[in-house]
């Protein structure tokens, strides 16, 4: 799994800055995908000279006085694991700003550019960065795996995923989120108790594609609002949850105000369920709310959508919106059933007149596509990632 279109992305970056950053969750595949890259795209990289791992005892004392173990470097230089050496950002500053630099950085992290903010304030104008996110539909479509139900109830994470059975699988998902909870947050310097935080993501999987209510979560846990509100900033910043902002048209109606929220990867979710298998998977209360999360997370990596181009939308009880995406002048609606035949009904009329939609598409765990109404289909998301990899 080479991951092609990453590969292509990061070495188009370089030719933009002289630092990219690869930030994804713990154990998405950054590591193996800047290996891949300096194999296809960097073959003259000096390596074990100019790698770096913090997670590594030997890393972190190479770099015990930084400046002199990176400023006679050349060439590319790989980072793992930055989050672990913030301070590291200003000296990156000063090494790229040199007028004899000959060198370029490519950073690890597993956290975003938010909750690192030394990378944002120090490397404004000279870093670049790739959300590096678990396997998707369309890369397994591409590597000849496109099998979307394990994907739905394993989720991408690249160990449980290519697990050799269900039971594996489960044990590792189980293992990732007490390593998040333990280590890898106190890792960040965030001073939460694991058991808190525990609790805390037990009870927001109940809130998976409904709307958050921190006041209500506030007075289930005795703390305060925004207590909540950074518990949730956190689970955002490292990739856990997709916070989707609602999007305000100007029509005489009450509108949605607050993000709904959404686990980034199923499979997470279903080990926060206890749900192992997919006979579990199909008698559960949460089954419409799973496929809703997973094929919402498709479609926006599909269509290469920016966090700020991305919404739900809502009327109180009139009308809304699953997936609302802005981009290159075009509002495109999508609406996601688990369902054998979707049908159109008033709410998607509703949402797909007011909000005055290019196209409006209805995703069903199928494989094909058929016409609802003129700029309406109800689509198969295997269809979807057919279409895409034929496009692409």
């Amino acid at each position: 799994m080479k991951r092609d279109g990453l590969l292509r992305r990061i070495d188009h970056l370089f030719r933009v800055n002289p630092v990219v950053a690869l930030l994804g969750p713990r154990q998405c595949g950054k590591t193996t995908l800047a290996r891949f890259y300096v194999e296809r795209f960097r073959p003259d990289f000096p390596q074990p000279l100019n790698y770096f791992d913090l997670e590594d005892p030997d890393g972190l004392s190479r770099l015990s006085a930084p400046k002199l173990a990176l400023q006679n470097l050349r060439g590319l230089v790989v980072i793992d694991e930055i989050q672990r050496s913030p301070e590291l950002f200003p000296l990156l500053r000063t090494l790229v700003d040199r007028p004899d630099v000959q060198c370029q950085f490519l950073i690890l992290g597993s956290a975003s550019r938010d909750l690192i903010r030394q990378s944002s304030e120090t490397l404004a104008g000279r870093i670049s960065s790739v959300e590096v996110a678990p396997f998707s539909a369309a890369e397994l479509q591409a590597a000849g795996q496109p099998n979307l139900l394990q994907l739905w109830l394993r989720g991408g994470f690249p160990p449980a995923y290519l697990a050799e059975d269900a039971v594996l699988s489960s044990e590792w998902r189980a293992a990732y989120v007490s390593t998040y909870l333990e280590r890898d947050l106190p890792a960040l310097g965030i001073q939460i108790p694991a058991a808190t935080m525990r609790r805390f993501w037990m009870m927001l999987v109940h809130y998976h594609g409904q709307v958050f209510n921190a006041s209500e979560l506030g007075t289930t846990l005795g703390v305060a609002d925004t207590t909540i509100s950074r518990y949730l900033d956190i689970l955002t910043g490292t990739f856990m949850v997709r916070r989707l902002q609602p999007w305000f048209e100007n029509v005489k109606k009450r509108q949605r105000r607050r993000p709904k929220i959404y686990f980034r990867d199923s499979g997470v979710l279903h080990t926060l369920l206890g749900i192992t298998d997919d006979a579990q998977l199909q008698l559960h209360p949460k089954l419409g709310a799973s496929w809703e999360g997973f094929a919402l997370e498709e479609v926006i990596r599909l269509t290469q959508s920016a966090e700020e181009e991305v919404f739900y939308w809502g009327v109180h009880q009139q009308a809304e919106l699953d997936l609302l995406i802005c981009k290159g002048g075009r509002k495109i609606g999508f609406e996601f059933k688990y369902a054998d035949a979707p049908r159109l009904d008033r709410s998607m009329r509703r949402a797909f007149e007011l909000l005055e939609l290019d196209q409006l598409q209805i995703v069903f765990p199928g494989q094909v596509r058929f016409p609802l109404a003129e700029n309406i289909d109800a689509v198969g998301l295997a269809r979807l990632v057919e279409e895409s990899a034929f496009s692409s």
